[in-house]
């Protein structure tokens, strides 16, 4: 589907040059009388390259078809890509490296994610804004670190490191946000 540059979206993915490209930021500003300055931000979904360009307003763009399908992790290669299995026909597939890095500290092995595809190639991952783990290894507290927002040390089952606040210990389950890698707050399960 195509459609003008006037109607380009933070989010969408476009076909250019051979090529799937995310836009990641856009704006479009009309200064006074003068023509319309559109400026769009983009990423490679297939090597990463970041870039921009400013299209004029009259300028079409195709629009990529995307199919997000329910998934199971299996478990990390040794070249560190991610080896998933298909819900509905158990074929098993892989993410490189690059395009699920930033999401995966936060997938544990048998969870079930949203994968989005383009035609058969897996582009990218989707997690939920906030997900529950388990701390498996956290700092004691030391007494009178009373302060307010002190954080410590911790890690999480899945490995990756966080920052929490004093009180959570090894085995309590904890909130983190998959955007920032923040810690939200104890899990009320």
């Amino acid at each position: 589907m195509q459609v003008k540059a006037t109607e380009l979206r933070k989010g969408m993915v476009l076909e250019k040059d051979n090529d799937l490209i995310l836009i990641t930021d856009y704006s479009h500003a009309t200064p006074g009388n003068w023509r319309a300055i559109i400026q769009v931000k983009t990423k490679s979904l297939t090597s990463g390259q970041v870039g921009n360009f400013r299209p004029a307003a009259g300028d079409m763009f195709e629009t990529a078809f995307l199919d997000k399908k329910k998934a199971q992790y299996l478990y990390k290669a040794a070249n560190d890509d991610f080896i998933f299995m298909d819900d509905e026909t158990y074929e098993q597939f892989t993410i490189v490296a690059d395009l699920g890095a930033d999401k995966m500290p936060y997938v544990r092995e048998s969870d079930v994610i949203d994968v989005t595809f383009h035609g058969t190639t897996p582009i990218g991952i989707e997690l939920p804004t906030n997900v529950t783990l388990e701390v498996v290894e956290a700092e004691m507290a030391v007494k009178g670190n009373t302060a307010t927002n002190v954080k410590k040390d911790a890690v999480l089952e899945t490995g990756q490191p966080i920052r929490v606040p004093l009180h959570i210990k090894a085995g309590e389950r904890v909130v983190v946000n998959t955007d920032t890698g923040d810690f939200v707050g104890r899990a009320k399960d």
